[in-house]
């Protein structure tokens, strides 16, 4: 299976190149220059000549913050640019497969949201990622929109990463407690994503495979609660870590609002795909284990250079 992927630098693209070998399965990133979402003139060109069984679109505009400021550009990419990808996808008559997120909602359930609850984004980004799935529904068939959450991994910029970082510096880190969501592993998405990509080419005229589904983390936590375990598992494998004081959304302002109910249930894609991620905390355990090691070696390289 060659996979054609969408991105380059991303966390879900990385974990897909490093992941795809495992499956028997060939991932072939392709991004800028050759193929920009933000100009659509040269996305099916692309796509045609790097040729493949699936796409999976893993680029986006993921700047929440920045996005208030640039919302036509987050538009571009996440809505637009995703539209050409889909009616590109079905011009080559293959599957794609679509990431979106949380942030489509605006976190007052009482409930971890099902793929058919309201949609309310709270900000540019979400905007543009609803923008996004509506392009892809409307432009192709043969497709999985896959809405995930709370992204972290060894690659690129991330929470697990961030708190590291911090706790090389600071005894004590505010960390939000009122917002909650499930932790997600990009190396577990990259996993489903692969799972999923054999159903839809398997089947091709199962139509209970196609359309809209959840794909996060088991198991729910605050942000709190996340960095906790971030450092009682770097503590563990003789990393940074600190004490996490307890704060409110409201004591930690930022340009975009973001939803204080992130939680995904996910049940349908269990039930269709029999695709399950892993206890949020089983995965991150292997997460901090590796930063450590890694940082430990880049230490030892600059002591030898």
């Amino acid at each position: 299976m060659r996979i054609i992927v969408i991105g380059k630098e991303g966390q879900v693209a990385r974990s897909l190149a490093e992941r795809a070998r495992a499956h028997g399965a060939q991932a072939v990133l392709v991004g800028r220059p050759k193929l920009d979402l933000a100009d659509p003139s040269g996305i099916e060109d692309a796509l045609i000549e790097t040729g493949g069984d699936v796409i999976v679109n893993a680029a986006a505009y993921t700047a929440v913050d920045q996005a208030e400021a640039a919302p036509e550009l987050a538009e571009a990419i996440n809505g637009i640019g995703a539209g050409v990808v889909a009616g590109t996808a079905a011009a080559m008559n293959v599957p794609l497969i679509h990431l979106s997120t949380d942030y489509v909602f605006d976190g007052t359930a009482d409930h971890p949201y099902r793929e058919d609850d309201p949609v309310a984004p709270l900000g540019a980004y979400g905007a543009s990622k609803l923008l996004g799935e509506e392009a892809v529904a409307a432009e192709a068939e043969n497709y999985a929109i896959l809405r995930t959450a709370w992204i972290y991994s060894p690659f690129g910029k991330n929470f697990v990463k961030t708190m590291l970082r911090l706790a090389g510096d600071r005894d004590e880190i505010g960390v939000v407690a009122d917002q909650f969501g499930s932790p997600t592993s990009a190396l577990d998405i990259a996993d489903g994503i692969i799972a999923v990509s054999r159903n839809l080419l398997e089947k091709p005229e199962d139509r209970n495979l196609r359309g809209l589904f959840h794909m996060a983390g088991t198991g729910f936590a605050s942000w709190a609660e996340f960095a906790t375990e971030i450092f009682a598992l770097s503590a563990r494998f003789g990393g940074p870590s600190a004490r996490v004081r307890l704060i409110a959304s409201a004591d930690y302002p930022t340009p975009a609002k973001r939803p204080a109910n992130s939680r995904l249930d996910c049940t349908k894609l269990k039930e269709r795909h029999d695709v399950v991620l892993p206890p949020w905390r089983t995965s991150l355990e292997p997460c901090v284990k590796r930063l450590i090691e890694e940082t430990r070696k880049e230490v030892i390289r600059g002591t030898l250079a």
